[in-house]
């Protein structure tokens, strides 16, 4: 093979590479038939990557059915490449199992039994997902042909520099272990990144070391060590997210307890004596709503109705920047709503009063906050409880004040309590069809509105808001641990702190006081834990490539023009095409980023079968300009000489083996 062939390196090799990988593999026939080199940079096992690597406790769960996952790029989603078809990871496994699927290595016995017990609503493990990611990614690389040699880094990259400064030369990326990679085009896909702590957080972190405490700042759960946390020692919580969830199980499971499904069908742990009791609050103060086990029963549900192209390019035309809450939430909350409704009247008319036909119509001519749409529901549903508040889902325990500590356990527990009814009540499918219809028009924002026709307010609003209340209603935890939240509260190991939470540390006492402004309770601890992912932070991150990119000016931080002056997003600025973009406001247009680190909106690495994913079209555009962008030979009289680079190709790759860090995957 020729060393002055055209190369790409990823900095990053997680699920979301794998994926840009396989649109390389899929579009080049049409693009690019030359031969190619690819890096993958990444120091855990490609294809899992750091986040979903086997290297997990084994009782860690994806929030995910297995027949909600993909990583292929199927019919359904609107691209120039070519669909690809390939097992979701039910079908995955139904395929090792019967043979048809070889390429997997001997897996553990407790994972053999994890494959023959898999269903497609089956919550996997993290384990078993892990190694279906790495099979992906196996697949993507040997789709690539013979003739792509890939060469994977087990490394970290910590600096780019440019040998151009208009965004047309190669790229030399540099690594921790101390070799180097040359590159004509760059793509950073991170995926999720520690920051350094924020204010808050290193205040807290402060107060914790002055009086000798144990605090845990916002960071990936299954990466803190939490052996320092005593038996039966107070812990406070903040936060009662996904991360919330995963922090239970480490430190109930994780330190020997047990669950045991009791005659009446309910659930009892069995604890170990080893575990801590956990004072959990939050914002809300309730955790994330169940994933849903209910299936349809009326009209099936079709695309969006009214966060369509055509709504949102006639809002384009008309106002010069759009507001999220002004001009988008309306509609996105009325497709919600109307899939919502469709599935209460088609699938349950003894619930309402007038046919479906007839409140669709009437429907569709009204505004979701209009008083005639709130009086064409009371008039059409009885029953109160089917009248979809989305502001009182977003804020269970708004406007409400808690007599004291037992109020509030009650009041939780009988929340978590009804939405297991809810959500997993043959009888309650209109839930299904909400998250459904909340889905939809989540996956189609990033498509249909250009980011940068949002005014400020929205940028902040879309990350921030949008995302979190989507996240709270479709993104929870499995049926199963909310569950295991009420059994832990029964056996005392868990206490609800209530909404409003404030922490606050106390120099007189030398502990952290949690309080609620909504019920008095206020709970004294040597311990906390920020449950929750940390914010994305270009300048402040902990990885030293997003670090160096911003200091360098190769790459620059979203900021936003607020009320109260600019507003750092924390998140690495790319231009519509992914390009990373220089502090002087110029795309890099070799150099790009996608994943959550960036100001991009695709979202996730795999998703939903046949749900036109947002991170299935990116990918398959990124791929597509990547094999673009090499078939122009940019260093066809600049830069470096071919030879020269290709050269230091070989040096490079020769310094980074005898490291026994890299290897190649197909050659």
């Amino acid at each position: 093979m020729p060393t002055n062939i055209p190369t790409v390196a990823f900095v990053g090799g997680g699920p979301r590479t794998a994926g840009v990988l396989e649109r390389l593999a899929a579009n080049r026939p049409e693009l690019f038939a030359r031969p190619l080199a690819v890096h993958v940079i990444e120091p855990h096992v490609p294809g899992s990557g750091r986040i979903w690597r086997y290297d997990q406790h084994p009782g860690l769960l994806l929030n995910s059915a297995a027949a909600d996952i993909t990583m292929f790029t199927d019919v359904s989603v609107t691209c120039e490449g070519p669909a690809a078809d390939g097992p979701g990871l039910d079908g995955w496994a139904a395929g090792v199992l019967d043979g048809s699927i070889t390429d997997v290595p001997p897996l553990p016995t407790e994972l053999q039994r994890q494959l023959r017990a898999l269903t497609g609503a089956t919550f996997p493990t993290r384990q078993l997902q892990s190694v279906y990611l790495e099979w992906f990614f196996r697949r993507a690389v040997s789709a690539l042909g013979p003739d792509i040699a890939v060469t994977v880094h087990r490394d970290t990259a910590v600096r780019i520099d440019s040998d151009g400064d208009d965004g047309t030369g190669a790229y030399r990326v540099t690594l921790a272990g101390g070799g180097t990679v040359d590159a004509d085009v760059v793509v950073s896909a991170l995926g999720h990144t520690d920051s350094l702590p924020d204010e808050a957080s290193a205040g807290l972190a402060g107060f914790a070391a002055r009086h000798g405490l144990f605090h845990a700042e916002p960071s990936y759960t299954t990466d803190v060590d939490y052996s320092a946390l005593a038996p039966a020692q107070d812990v406070i919580v903040s936060g009662m997210g996904l991360a919330f969830v995963d922090l239970v199980v480490l430190l109930t499971e994780g330190r020997g307890g047990r669950f045991e499904e009791t005659p009446d069908g309910g659930l009892a742990y069995v604890a170990s004596g080893a575990e801590p009791r956990l004072w959990a609050g939050s914002r809300r103060g309730v955790p994330y709503h169940s994933k849903i086990s209910s299936t349809l029963r009326g009209e099936a549900p079709g695309g969006p109705r009214f966060f369509t192209a055509a709504a949102v390019q006639d809002l384009l035309a008309r106002h010069g920047e759009l507001d999220f809450r002004t001009h988008l939430w309306p509609l996105i909350a009325k497709d919600a709503g109307y899939g919502y409704f469709r599935e209460l009247f088609t699938g349950y008319p003894e619930r309402v009063r007038i046919d479906w036909d007839e409140f669709s119509d009437r429907f569709g001519t009204l505004d979701w906050y209009s008083p005639e749409r709130e009086r064409l529901v009371r008039e059409s549903v009885p029953d109160t409880a089917f009248h979809l508040d989305f502001e009182q889902l977003d804020h269970p325990f708004a406007g409400r004040d808690f007599a004291g500590h037992d109020d509030v356990q009650r009041a939780v527990a009988a929340y978590i309590e009804h939405d297991l009814r809810l959500r997993t009540s043959p009888d309650h499918s209109e839930t299904l069809a909400l998250f459904i219809a909340l889905l939809k028009v989540y996956m189609e924002l990033g498509r249909l509105v250009p980011a940068e026709r949002l005014n400020a307010r929205s940028q902040q609003a879309v990350q921030g808001w949008w995302h979190g209340f989507f996240s709270f209603v479709d993104s929870g935890p499995p049926p199963q641990r909310l569950r295991e939240l009420l059994a832990l509260h029964r056996a005392g190991l868990l206490q609800f702190l209530g909404p409003g939470l404030e922490i606050v540390p106390d120099e007189a006492s030398g502990r952290f006081v949690a309080v609620s402004a909504h019920s008095g309770v206020r709970v004294p601890a040597a311990a906390l834990v920020e449950a929750r992912l940390p914010a994305p932070a270009v300048s402040g991150s902990a990885n030293p490539l997003l670090r160096h990119l911003h200091s360098s000016g190769l790459g620059s931080e979203q900021a936003v023009l607020t009320a109260v002056g600019l507003h750092a997003t924390g998140r690495l600025l790319v231009s519509a095409a992914g390009e990373l973009v220089s502090a002087v406001g110029e795309p890099n247009g070799r150099l790009f980023a996608v994943g959550p680190h960036t100001s991009g909106w695709g979202a996730g690495a795999f998703a939903r079968p046949g749900t036109n994913a947002a991170p299935f079209r990116e990918n398959d555009a990124l791929a597509r300009r990547v094999l673009r962008l090499l078939a122009e030979d940019p260093h066809d009289g600049v830069g470096p000489e071919p030879g020269d680079r290709g050269r230091r190709d070989v040096e490079a790759a020769a310094v980074a083996a005898a490291s026994g860090k890299a290897q190649p995957w197909n050659n």
